[in-house]
């Protein structure tokens, strides 16, 4: 069992930046996540790092602008988000790896956190 504790979300204009962390309750070499839900919308996937951090993902939509980042001494998982649109406006989600499905799939995600709020105003 692992608890999730995200943070750093707030209230940002278009073309700022913001660090979300996702703080674990123990350390695991899971792969974790980041998925976003915005109002009316699916879950989709962010990005996410492996379990050793030498690889990471994104979605086509964040490449470029958002690095997912991990620390093992802290047991943390950052994103920090660069150049933010009000696209990008969204709960947004820690998750750690189970077993199975690919890693951009939400239902291979065993662990999730509660969410921190993301808002860009233009």
């Amino acid at each position: 069992q692992v608890q999730l504790v995200e943070s750093g979300g707030g209230l940002v204009q278009a073309g700022d930046s913001l660090r979300l962390s996702c703080a674990a309750s123990r350390r695991t070499f899971s792969s974790y996540g980041w998925f976003r839900q915005a109002p009316g919308k699916e879950r989709e996937f962010v990005a996410a790092i492996s379990g050793s951090g030498g690889v990471s993902y994104y979605s086509d939509s964040v490449k470029g602008r958002f690095t997912i980042s991990r620390d093992y001494a802290k047991n943390t998982v950052a994103l920090q988000m660069n150049s933010v649109t009000p696209e990008d406006t969204a709960l947004y989600y820690c998750a750690a790896r189970g077993m199975g499905w690919g890693i951009s799939d939400l239902r291979g995600y065993a662990y999730w956190g509660q969410g921190t709020q993301v808002t860009v105003s233009s």
